[in-house]
């Protein structure tokens, strides 16, 4: 389903679907990145309030395990916003105009 570490291949290698058609954009970035920097957020407070260390040490902690977090879980994000389109048939919107007779 994946080229690389995020991006999708154009085809299925098996069935030989057509990815193209379909538009996963940019969701399941902005979102992971809401909910990965919230769980983060929480986890730093509570290490901050339990052990105390130096800002120094939760910039060496948090930052790569943050980006490691939002990369890793991106590539199940968008490989289920992909299922999703393609078991629920959608599409782009159009706009249907009624014929007046």
């Amino acid at each position: 389903m994946f080229a690389g570490p995020i991006g999708f291949s154009p085809h299925c290698r098996q069935c030989d679907l057509d990815y193209g058609q379909f538009n996963v954009g940019d969701g399941p970035a902005a979102f992971l990145t809401l909910i990965v920097g919230a769980v983060m957020v929480g986890l730093a407070l509570s290490v901050e309030l339990k052990f105390h260390p130096p800002l120094w040490v939760h910039m060496l902690l948090w930052t790569p395990l943050t980006v490691a977090a939002v990369v890793g879980s991106l590539r199940v994000a968008k490989g289920a916003l992909l299922t999703l389109e393609y078991r629920n048939k959608a599409r782009e919107g159009r706009i249907v105009k009624e014929k007046r007779s």
